[in-house]
């Protein structure tokens, strides 16, 4: 029995040895192994895994390391392979050009064991030593950063961080015309940052330079553990300075940043954001730009941002949702105070001076007046938007008195619809609404609808002093046009529709009209009545305008002095002017108003003239009857008109009724 015994121990004690001695022999085999002997292996399974060659050119090593974590159980004591390769190279993949996507002077990670049991590989760090990334797009966009797609595997991967010194990084993308570089450094003594970075190259054959920090970990898991950015970057006219935090990157999860940005245009920022943007003056703004990051539903808010545009102050907030088929802009903007100047670029109504600023063609023709510009309606349906406007204040240079400006800008499919365009204007008020349909992504078709009511012509410019103790004069009009073209100027060239005013019982100087701007009818106000106030009783108009030939229906000016009776029309195709004034003189005059008075030339220099053959004639037969009676020479030279035919009242009712214009495109029959 006793015999028995020892056998059956001697037949133990030998298995547990074996059990024991495999683990050591591996674990002596694991420690003294030449792991370089088994770098085509693993290089192999590599390229295998990333479907693009991968080289183990330096030396390998494996060594065994205990965490640097507190202990809580016996697994907390058992050391992790740490695997340390030098100079390694991740080649592009097949159909690229040669050349590397990236390598690295030491990779190094430790492997947890006890995860390998359950099929997951985990990787607490990921250590790159001056590693070095070229990123590259070719035209078809093929690329070499994109992994193959692999069936599904019962091993995953699990990544906490990744720790990188310095390197350099390369983006050469045909699509989007980038070349740039951005050199890595580390920081050794700064708290919050662990890397410095430049950047250099150019963006659609515009300058990229910029410089800024970042942290040195890369916290991909840990939710708690924001990664810090810094950066000061200048992209062709724009300039953006952010410092924030980027939260959980593997995921991009979320992005928090205090956010300027300014350049010369805020159209500028559709190449850099994908956000349709109208062409303004120079801005900046300031606020905190908010990410929430999802796979197809990415939301952005830039939220309480202030700035500036042009001479104008603007505040708001905005929220980019990303959506099929098109993202949505929603937010509002507001301004204290508006300069009419700073309107122009949104038409391309301001000089060629100031369209090479904010960087697009100087192609105004220095004798056209309407804005030629072409509108860029190829990116109207690259965003959907509902975004109101409010202004407390709109000032001319020439003071006008306008305030309370409302719009909403809703973009739907490349329709761009003003509804409301509203604002007071001298003690009245302008309504109107506008459609803009550029959905074919070529000529846009135009549909405007406005009203004036009760502009009072004392609050029109109230330091005039010959204008408080004028009469309240108001005036009224309405228009509606319908047209189609690729610019205000080809707008308004193919403009169909009418116009009707009304203005009573009011005061109207030279001074006035300049403050106004008005310069044709400052010259003619100058040639009838010389440089005084004239009391205006009635002015009525009508015009109907067929593809940009605005003809005079009726158009009547009654004063104390002159029923003046105009007609004619105005090309807005070429911005011709030909009207002829014919003035009825009212009481005794010493020179006879009676002569037509001619406007003519283009709307940017008119040319206004008295019909010199009439007057010629008149003082030819004060000439003849001088020979028979001296003092019968100035007969013809008198007028003694009577009261004069004022045809207010019955201009009235045409000038109120309402407008009419054809659908765009369509011209009146």
């Amino acid at each position: 029995m006793a015999h028995t015994l020892s056998r059956r121990t001697k037949i133990s004690l030998a298995v547990l040895g074996l059990l024991l001695a495999i683990p050591a022999l591996a674990l002596v085999i694991l420690l003294t192994y030449d792991w370089n002997r088994a770098r085509p292996w693993l290089a192999a399974r590599a390229s295998e895994a990333l479907q693009r060659p991968v080289e183990l050119r330096g030396n390998l090593v494996l060594t065994w390391q205990r965490q640097p974590t507190q202990a809580r159980s016996w697994r907390d004591h058992v050391p992790w392979p740490h695997l340390v390769a030098q100079e390694v190279y991740v080649r592009n993949p097949a159909g690229l050009p040669a050349g590397d996507t990236a390598s690295a002077q030491r990779l190094a990670f430790s492997l947890s064991p006890f995860a390998l049991l359950g099929r997951k590989i985990a990787i607490p760090e990921l250590r790159f030593d001056q590693p070095q990334l070229t990123l590259l797009r070719q035209a078809d966009g093929s690329n070499n950063w994109t992994l193959p797609q692999r069936p599904p595997s019962a091993w995953r991967l699990e990544l906490d961080r990744v720790v990188f010194t310095r390197g350099t990084v390369k983006l050469d993308d045909a699509q989007q015309k980038i070349r740039a570089t951005a050199h890595l450094d580390t920081l050794d003594k700064d708290p919050r940052y662990g890397v410095a970075w430049t950047l250099d190259g150019t963006w659609n054959q515009q300058t990229i330079a910029g410089q800024g920090k970042a942290g040195a970990v890369l916290a991909l898991r840990t939710a708690s553990q924001p990664f810090p950015l810094l950066a000061d970057a200048k992209v062709g006219l724009v300039r953006v300075r952010a410092e924030g935090t980027l939260t959980n990157p593997a995921q991009l999860a979320a992005i928090d940043l205090q956010l300027k940005v300014s350049g010369a245009s805020a159209a500028r920022l559709y190449p850099l954001t994908g956000l349709l943007l109208p062409e303004t003056p120079p801005f900046h703004t300031a606020g905190r730009l908010r990410g929430h990051l999802a796979q197809g539903a990415s939301q952005w808010t830039y939220e309480k941002f202030t700035g500036r545009v042009g001479d104008s102050d603007i505040a708001g907030s905005l929220s980019y949702q990303q959506r099929q088929p098109r993202g949505l802009l929603t937010g509002s903007v507001h301004s204290r105070l508006l300069q009419f100047a700073d309107l122009g670029p949104l038409i391309g109504a301001d000089s060629n001076a100031s369209k090479a600023e904010r960087g697009v063609p100087a192609v105004q023709p220095a004798g056209k007046l309407l804005p030629v510009e072409t509108f860029k309606t190829a990116r109207w349906k690259a965003i959907d938007a509902d975004v109101s406007f409010h202004a407390e204040r709109i000032v001319r240079t020439k003071e006008l008195p306008l305030a309370k400006l409302h719009t909403e800008f809703h973009l739907r499919d490349g329709v761009l619809r003003l509804t409301p365009l509203n604002f007071d204007f001298a003690g009245g008020r302008v309504t109107s609404k506008a459609t803009l349909d550029g959905s074919s992504g070529q000529a846009v078709a135009a549909t405007v609808d406005a009203t004036a009511r009760h502009i009072k012509l004392r609050a029109l410019l109230p330091k005039l002093p010959e204008l408080k103790q004028a009469t309240i004069g108001e005036i009224n009009a309405s228009t509606k046009l319908t047209a189609q073209g690729d610019s205000v100027a080809s707008l308004l060239a193919h403009a169909n529709g009418e116009l009707k005013m009304l203005v009573n019982d009011g005061t109207v100087s030279k001074l006035l009209l300049e403050q106004m701007g008005l310069n044709i009818g400052n010259i003619v106000l100058t040639k009838l009545f010389g440089d005084r106030p004239v009391h205006l009783n009635c002015l009525a108009g009508d015009f109907g305008v067929r593809d940009g030939l605005a003809q005079t229906r009726y158009f009547i000016v009654d004063t104390d002095d002159a029923t003046v009776r105009i007609g004619g029309t105005v090309n807005l195709a070429n911005e011709r002017i030909n009207l002829t004034m014919r003035p009825d003189s009212k009481g005794l005059r010493i020179i006879s108003l009676r002569a037509p008075i001619y406007v003519r030339g283009t709307l940017k220099q008119p040319d206004v003239d008295i019909d010199k053959g009439v007057i010629a004639m008149r003082a030819g037969g004060a000439l003849a009857l001088g020979a028979l009676a001296a003092p019968a020479a100035l007969v013809p030279l008198i007028s003694a008109g009577g009261e004069g035919d004022n045809q207010c009242a019955a201009l009235l009712a045409g000038a109120r009724a309402k407008p009419r214009a054809p659908p765009p495109g369509k011209t009146q029959k």
